[in-house]
């Protein structure tokens, strides 16, 4: 799961238009095109980070003067936390990894109407991705833009009631694994189900074309749907940003 999240932060960040990647070792650095600072960092792939390849990448993506955090595999060594405050990220958070066998998936069968979506419609994406999320546009950038939405390692989803997009969803395959990203519902559509319609055709089309595996990141609100469809805690990533 962790081999396919990296691969996927890699192939988003070599293709949005203001994306960028690299490498050193064990760690990796990418920005997304985004302002949001948990989708431009460095990250260890590697359960024991390696301190110099990683502050390497911190460095090298400090440099590209965007919100940006350090993230490792469980809990972080008091080398990783003082590495991390002499770059100033000093504010720690978990993320919850879930994952599921493509057999263990509980589909429901909604009713909801989820439309696939190219690059053409990149910008429609975006602007409800942004209202679901209640943030502002300019938060995501060009994250979404340029030709991300037609890469085979990419499917969007927009979920339609009324004639009326009211719900986002990404998901990224790398291999045999699929990735469930973006899922958010606009303020005025939640609770009809529509977060589950849409992770649920991420897995369907995804399992379709052969991918037997998935995972997602997930607040504690969210954990309880997820668990429900058949995903499991696998992992808990430690994240610094700013104070």
């Amino acid at each position: 799961m962790a081999a396919a999240y990296f691969a996927s932060l890699a192939t988003l960040s070599r293709n949005t238009p203001d994306g960028w990647y690299a490498e050193r070792g064990t760690s990796r650095a990418a920005t997304s095109g985004s302002a949001i600072a948990a989708l431009n960092g460095a990250y260890s792939v590697a359960l024991d980070p390696d301190p110099a390849s990683l502050d390497t990448m911190a460095v090298a993506v400090r440099a590209r003067d965007v919100p940006w955090s350090i993230t490792v595999r469980g809990a972080a060594s008091y080398a990783v936390a003082g590495l991390a405050a002499r770059h100033g990220r000093t504010v720690r958070a978990d993320t919850t990894v879930l994952a599921c066998a493509a057999a263990d998936v509980a589909f429901r069968d909604p009713e909801a109407v989820i439309r696939r979506v190219g690059a053409a419609e990149s910008g429609t994406y975006t602007a409800i991705l942004a209202e679901a999320f209640e943030a502002p546009v300019a938060v995501f950038g060009s994250m979404m833009a340029g030709g991300v939405l037609d890469h085979a390692a990419f499917s969007g989803y927009l979920a339609i009631e009324s004639g009326r997009p009211v719900g986002t969803a990404l998901g990224m395959r790398a291999g045999d694994v699929i990735g469930v990203f973006n899922v958010g519902v606009v303020p005025s559509h939640r609770r009809r189900g529509l977060g589950r319609a849409l992770t649920e055709r991420i897995l369907a089309d995804a399992f379709a074309g052969g991918a037997d595996a998935a995972y997602l990141h997930t607040s504690a609100m969210g954990r309880p749907l997820y668990a429900s469809m058949g995903f499991r805690h696998v992992e808990t990533r430690t994240v610094f940003t700013a104070g």
